[in-house]
């Protein structure tokens, strides 16, 4: 595949992924009518959980749609590791490498948050690995979107490197606010995860319509 074609797969990859997220969270959430799901106050795991009826950390749960943003879910994983590895070939050296690892651990654990749901029944260890890999896969999409910001060497444009540390860092803070308050806990998480799908449909976005320039790839870019 030549290089035009892989930057140009990878942006429709994360165009593609942040569309089915926002989709699929809207639907599910439109599914869910007894209580009334709260964007604020509900955590995005509570849309994948089966249990119907549970009270869980004080939250009412009931999502008849849970499939589909398990399916979301682990498909978000694979599609965003997919587009990281394919634009991480701009670059050479323990950049690429970095980008690339960080990139494949996010779509491993988001595919693990997919098959273990967060509900407090049944084994106590599919919580436990489903709020590890949650943790895990935000840390590392958070950093992709930063160090995309610090690539100075690709010439992107000033305005975009900023949006990427800014959207990242903020990202990364806005998790640090999950257990300030009960009514605000899933606005906080949606700002952790909201901020690489953003990012995501950006790049992704800007490299089709040609607003990003396409480098050529250069060895051991700083970070």
């Amino acid at each position: 595949m030549s290089r035009s074609r892989r930057l140009s797969l990878g942006a429709v990859i994360l165009v593609v992924n942040a569309l089915q997220w926002v989709i699929a969270e809207a639907v599910t959430a439109a599914a869910w009518n007894d209580p009334p799901y709260s964007y604020a106050r509900n955590y995005i795991s509570d849309l994948g959980v089966p249990d119907c009826g549970t009270r869980f950390q004080g939250r009412e749960i009931c999502s008849p749609a849970h499939t589909l943003m398990d399916t979301s879910f682990a498909l978000q994983g694979i599609l965003f590791a997919a587009g990281v590895v394919l634009l991480a070939r701009l670059v050479e050296g323990r950049v690429r490498r970095v980008l690339t690892v960080l990139g494949v651990t996010h779509g491993v654990a988001f595919v693990l948050v997919g098959i273990f749901h967060g509900s407090a029944d049944g084994p106590k260890y599919n919580l436990v690995i489903h709020a590890g890999a949650a943790m895990a896969g935000i840390l590392c999409a958070n950093t992709v979107v930063i160090m995309a910001g610090r690539l100075r060497s690709l010439g992107l444009p000033r305005p975009y490197r900023v949006f990427s540390v800014t959207v990242g860092v903020l990202g990364l803070l806005s998790e640090l606010g999950v257990g300030i308050s009960t009514g605000t806990a899933g606005a906080f998480e949606r700002g952790g995860v909201y901020s690489w799908l953003l990012w995501s449909a950006v790049t992704g976005t800007l490299l089709l319509a040609g607003r990003l320039p396409r480098p050529a790839v250069l060895e051991n870019v700083p970070v």
